[in-house]
């Protein structure tokens, strides 16, 4: 028995988000291409690293595009939720997509760094140029967005962190140029990838702990106890659980034992207090509670199905 504080968000705004990423998606191809012939011809790591990354982008891209989609769909007889976890694991792939390219890349800067190559600094230049005005472009689109939705926010790290691998790839390109720093090449792959590694991995975590049905970090479910338990009829509250299903919903379930036998309606009246405790006191929006009255049953917090 529940009831929930639901959090929709207009058609409008979702149609809107989906064009945006579409439009990046189409960018970050365009760099992409450019990036791989323009790192084969001048003989930049740095430049191909990038274009990786950026490869990757397109794909996390696609991803979160479709996601998007996909989370719009409604619930049906075979699929209760819908399809609402949708961007969560599309959060969970890209993630580990920056994680994996980030491994990549000190992998080939060490072998580099070993045996350096002279490169054609100039194209690296310009070709560093577009893709942080590109990527600068789609960052200020999706920075809204990211805010909001997990799905959007890996979307936007990627973006984020390729503007600022372009960013010292640009650097590097100036100081190969100017003072043939050849080894800087290197060295500046290496930091985009322990950028990556380092957003890859709390993104990974966030999305893991929901996937996980955790209980969200924000909640302490002794404290929920604690909370429902000051209620006069109420005895004990056991076999909780606590998860969130998407980023604007957090579930709950449990078995509350009440001080004596109340008819259907007294639970009602009661039901309602609950929800609104959880609600604004933990930002617990889905309520199912199972009433009991002297059932010989396990009085435990947590206990496991």
């Amino acid at each position: 028995m529940g009831h929930n504080h639901s959090h929709n968000h207009s058609h409008s705004h979702s149609s809107l988000k989906g064009k945006k990423l579409l439009f990046t998606i189409l960018l970050n191809i365009l760099i992409t291409v450019a990036q791989v012939i323009g790192g084969i011809v001048s003989g930049s790591l740095s430049l191909l690293s990038d274009a990786l990354h950026n490869f990757s982008d397109v794909i996390s891209l696609i991803i979160s595009y479709i996601a998007d989609i996909f989370s719009k769909k409604e619930a049906s007889l075979k699929r209760t939720f819908g399809y609402k976890r949708a961007e969560i694991m599309a959060a969970f792939i890209n993630s580990s997509t920056l994680i994996i390219v980030g491994f990549i890349l000190i992998f080939e800067a060490v072998e580099r760094f070993y045996n350096p190559q002279e490169i054609e600094s100039g194209l690296v230049i310009w070709l560093a140029l577009l893709a942080i005005i590109a990527n600068g472009l789609s960052v200020l689109l999706l920075r809204k967005d990211s805010k909001e939705n997990m799905n959007m926010r890996s979307a936007y790290v990627h973006l984020f962190s390729d503007m600022a691998a372009s960013i010292a790839v640009l650097i590097g390109g100036l100081l190969m140029k100017y003072y043939q720093m050849f080894w800087v090449d290197s060295v500046l792959t290496i930091l985009i990838a322990i950028y990556l590694l380092y957003v890859g991995y709390d993104l990974f975590k966030s999305s893991f702990k929901i996937l996980m049905l955790f209980t969200p970090d924000s909640i302490q479910i002794e404290k929920v106890n604690e909370r429902l338990s000051q209620i006069s009829e109420v005895k004990n509250v056991h076999h909780i659980h606590i998860w969130q299903l998407n980023e604007f919903e957090i579930h709950m379930e449990a078995h509350i034992d009440f001080n004596k036998d109340l008819s259907l309606s007294e639970f009602n009246i009661l039901l309602k207090e609950v929800e609104e405790i959880l609600y604004h006191d933990f930002s617990i929006n889905h309520v199912n509670l199972q009433p009991e009255y002297l059932l010989d049953d396990s009085k435990d917090m947590v206990v496991q199905d």
